[in-house]
Order: C-alpha cells, then structure tokens, then sequence
C-alpha cells in the first residue's frame, strides 16, 4: 500500500509522513521528490522546465521505484508528494493501480493564511520562499477542481503534524 501525502508547500507533509511512519508498522517514507532530483542531475540536462514533474519520465519513475521498493519490501510506503496537475496524478495512480498496488491519497489542507504563515516562518527554504508562495494559487485551483474530490482532506489549519498524522494513520488502519 501507499499512503500519498498530497498538499501545497507548507501544509506540512514531509514532517507528517515521518511521524505517520512511525504510526503505521512495516512502512517506509519515500520522497518521490528524489526522482526529481536524480533527473535534475542528469547532464547534460533534460528539456528545460520549472518542475520537474513535466518530465514525462519523473512521474513513470515514481511509479516503478514505488513498485520496486514494495516488491522487495512489503509494507507500506508513505510518499510525501505535491502533485497539482490532475494529468500528472492519473499517470501515476494509474500506474500504481496498474500493479495492483492500492493508494490511499491524502490532502493535507491549510487555509491560504496558514500556508502563508508557514511559508513566511520557513526554517527550511528560509522565510516567504518565491518557490513556495508561486504553488498557493496553482493549490487553491486544483483544491476547487479535482484534488479535494479525488483523496481524503485532512484539514491541517488547527492541528499539529503529529494530530494529523494520527488521523490518517487511524484511518489507514480502519
């Protein structure tokens, strides 16, 4: 199984899926970011772009690094992934369904002046991130659109990681 964290920067998903981790027995965070970053790396490089999730490969190799890593694992993976584009996320939850491997898809949601809260007090990126702040409409977009309607909202506005992280771990068990 995957557990999906889906959300805009600063909803909190990368701190939530390691304590979902820890909440669930058997399973594994993998951040499908790190695909990314391996086809960044190829040199020369790929065809310009400012993500890249446009890569047709990245979203193909999400599906088949998650396939292997469960195929010689078992368990669970937690994946902590923004994926707005609703293209993007049928690739891969197609993919992945094609393997017989189940998805449940979570959205962690915060209301646009809690994510511009997060952002501005980012220890990671640093405060108000250009990079961070440009995905809140493309969010909100894809909220009102598909996103919400294809996975469970955990709105995350008044809780911490560790709340939200014990609901969709109860969840998941359920």
């Amino acid at each position: 199984m995957i557990v999906w964290l889906n959300g805009t920067h600063g909803a909190g998903k990368t701190t939530t899926s390691a304590l979902v981790q820890q909440l669930i027995p058997d399973s594994r965070v993998l951040d499908a970011e790190k695909v990314g970053e391996t086809l960044m790396d190829i040199t020369p490089g790929l065809p310009g772009t400012d993500n890249f999730q446009h890569w047709p490969p990245w979203r193909q190799l999400v599906v088949e690094t998650a396939r292997r890593v469960l195929d010689y694992t078992g368990g669970t993976l937690v994946m902590p992934m923004t994926v707005l584009v609703e293209q993007y996320w049928r690739e891969i939850s197609t993919g992945l369904a094609h393997h017989a491997i189940l998805v449940r898809h979570f959205v962690l949601h915060a209301d646009q002046d809690t994510l511009r809260g997060r952002i501005a007090g980012d220890t990671v990126l640093g405060p108000n991130s250009p990079f961070r702040l440009r995905y809140l409409e493309p969010y909100a977009e894809a909220a009102r659109t598909w996103l919400h309607a294809e996975a469970e909202v955990v709105d995350t506005t008044h809780l911490t990681p560790a709340q939200a992280a014990l609901r969709i771990a109860e969840a998941v068990k359920s």
